[in-house]
Parts: structure tokens; sequence; C-alpha cells
């Protein structure tokens, strides 16, 4: 099995205000911490999603800039499905600054193929950081086309099919999948986050 790494890096950032891929955490920009996530899995390439190219998109990753009229991260992950090369797409978004390396290694461990793997916190998927297979390009294509937008139908429908595996996340590790939405939600001074 291949892998190609997608930073979903395209939110409008509206409840933080800011950019949020280029907040600081723990002293370096959230896009650059979650690179390096990606790459400590060596894939065959990293793409970043993004709504319009920003200037921080180092020269190893290709920028997937979403079509017109963006629909957020099914944008992203449907374009990047499309373009990519590998057997399996693990996407990875930029503001769940807890997720650890050796989480997204146990993700990709529980890939098989032609199925990806998408963690279940309680009863609601968390689509954002996942491994989807290169067969799911078709069903991202259509929900694309459609009119509800929202990922979790299609990880269920992926499920069915056996085109990704849901993985329960234990209690104790549910807050590694925890995003940084509004600078209320953990200490934000001066564009640095801390947790």
């Amino acid at each position: 099995m291949t892998l190609t790494g997608l930073l979903l890096a395209g939110g409008e950032s509206r409840r933080m205000g800011r950019d949020k891929a280029t907040m600081e955490w723990d002293g370096e920009p959230l896009w650059r911490r979650q690179l390096e996530l990606l790459r400590g899995l060596s894939p065959d390439k990293v793409f970043v999603s993004v709504r319009s190219e920003p200037g921080w998109v180092p020269d190893d990753v290709e920028a997937l800039v979403d079509d017109p009229p963006s629909r957020g991260p099914l944008s992203g992950l449907t374009k990047a499905l499309a373009t990519m090369q590998t057997t399996h797409l693990i996407a990875l978004a930029v503001d769940m600054p807890f997720i650890t390396s050796d989480e997204i290694r146990d993700l990709w461990r529980h890939a098989e193929a032609g199925s990806g793997v998408v963690p279940m916190i309680g009863e609601r998927a968390e689509p954002l950081t996942a491994v989807y297979p290169a067969e799911a390009a078709a069903d991202f294509q259509a929900a694309l086309t459609g009119s509800d937008f929202s990922l979790q139908p299609i990880v269920r429908a992926l499920a069915e099919v056996g085109k990704v595996k849901l993985w329960s996340v234990s209690e104790k590790r549910a807050n590694l999948y925890r995003s940084v939405n509004e600078p209320g939600h953990i200490n934000c001074s001066d564009g640095a986050l801390s947790p």
C-alpha cells in the first residue's frame, strides 16, 4: 500500500478571526507542525488543501486550491483523491494540534487494501483526520455534485460498502481529536496558541 498525505487548511477561520494555519503552537506555526506529522509517515507525496494559495506552502508540498464554489473539507478531500497516485490518502486537519504521531501511525496501520479508517468519537465520525482509499474518489465526487456537503453521510456510506472501517476512539484518546476553533477554547494571545 502507498500513501499520500493531505493537510486540510482551507477553512475560513471565522470563529478564530484569523488564519489558524499560521497561528503558533509551542513556538511553531500549526501548518508546520501538522506537515511534520504527515511527513513522519513517509508518504509518496504531500498536498495541502486551501481556498486560495497561501505564502507559507513549502517547495516540497503541492497546494491544491479548491475549485469554486468551495464546499469546505469535501472540496479538498475530493480534489486530493482525484489527484493522488497512491492507494491511500491520509487527511489531517490543520486545527487539530493535540493529535500525535503515534495516533496517526495507528490510523495508517489499521488501513487495508481498498479500505481506509475513520475514527469514531462516540457516535460521530472524525473525517478530517482519517485514511481514505483511492476507491473512495468516485463517492466523494458524487457527494460534491449533490446538495449535502456534510462528511458524516459520506463516511457512513463508505463504511456500509467496506471502503472505510469505523475505528472507535477510547474516551482517553478522544481529546487528541479536539480542534482549535475559537480563541477562548485554549490560551490564545498575540497569535500564539498553547495547551
